[in-house]
């Protein structure tokens, strides 16, 4: 029998469709374990073992942790994911999640969370130390369990305590370096714990309506804009006061100490401009806050790593 031109083309265009067939799938597995929150992993592990070490640690120990603290990240989203599947699909913010475009199965989700949850504490175990590794599993507990499971559907407050998953990582990448727990990461984690709330906070402002909708208690949602604001600057002057503590902990230097004044001085100007639109009545701009937060620990956490390398 003769080929037709289609035939040809069809042939052709198989294994093509193919390629893209898995490169989605890959993708959206990817996606399960929210890549932009990894990104704030990075930023908060390395600096962090730069400094417990005074130096550059071995390549080989940072790769280790990075990649261990990348997996239990990654576990905890794709089960929040699994667990908030029912409300995602509701939600205009989280509508293409993969579990809800059909993209990833239940099944698939489920098994591929367990997988990544295992793999980064036998990973972290067996690469750094029993402490690190025993701190990404309380990690993930602490995510799943006690934020996804028990406050996020219960509590306006569950980003204050749920938000403490989030702070593990600075502890994970000091033990990966000492192989103990000391106070300058004990001070980072009080850091970040208070960073949560005024990071997400206005977020939640932004997609009130949608936490409305699925009766999802975020406190953006639940309270009037003025509240929300007020506690997005308690809790800005608490970080930046935290982040000050560091400074004769950890006999930081110069550039550390200018940049916790500065950049903490911006953080906080933006949560009272925040505040104050919300007491006018105007249009809040709460991304500007849920945005300067990043930059704001972003550039801290840089300059955490910056300053042992730094003889001032």
């Amino acid at each position: 029998m003769t080929k037709t031109a289609g035939d040809e083309a069809s042939t052709v265009d198989a294994p093509r469709r193919t390629r893209q067939g898995i490169g989605r799938t890959v993708k959206a597995y990817v996606a399960l374990m929210k890549p932009r929150v990894l990104e704030l992993l990075l930023v908060t592990t390395v600096p962090v073992m730069i400094l417990a070490q005074g130096g550059f640690p071995s390549l080989w120990l940072i790769v280790a942790t990075v990649i261990g603290g990348t997996a239990s990240a990654g576990s905890a989203a794709a089960f929040n994911m699994y667990l908030d599947r029912d409300i995602d699909a509701h939600m205009q913010r989280t509508v293409n999640r993969p579990l809800v475009t059909g993209e990833v199965s239940p099944r698939g989700a489920l098994i591929f969370a367990w997988s990544l949850a295992v793999f980064s504490t036998v990973w972290l175990w067996l690469t750094t130390n029993w402490l690190a590794a025993t701190l990404s599993a309380v990690a993930i507990f602490f995510y799943v369990v006690i934020y996804t499971m028990i406050l996020k559907r219960r509590t306006e407050q569950n980003i204050v305590w749920g938000g403490i998953a989030g702070c593990f990582p600075v502890l994970i990448g000091w033990t990966a370096v000492t192989g103990s727990l000391a106070w300058p990461p004990v001070i980072l984690f009080a850091l970040v714990f208070l960073w949560t709330p005024p990071h997400y906070w206005p977020l939640s402002m932004k997609y009130k309506d949608q936490y409305e909708n699925v009766d999802v208690p975020m406190l953006g949602a639940t309270r009037a804009g003025s509240q929300v604001g007020l506690q997005v600057i308690l809790y800005a002057w608490a970080t930046v006061v935290c982040s000050l503590l560091l400074i004769p902990v950890a006999d930081m230097g110069l550039v550390y100490t200018v940049s916790a004044v500065v950049f903490g001085g911006w953080f906080i100007y933006e949560s009272h401009v925040l505040y104050n639109r919300a007491v006018r009545g105007t249009e809040p701009r709460p991304m500007r806050v849920f945005h300067a937060s990043i930059t704001y620990l972003t550039l801290l956490f840089v300059a955490i790593a910056i300053d042992p390398l730094l003889p001032f």
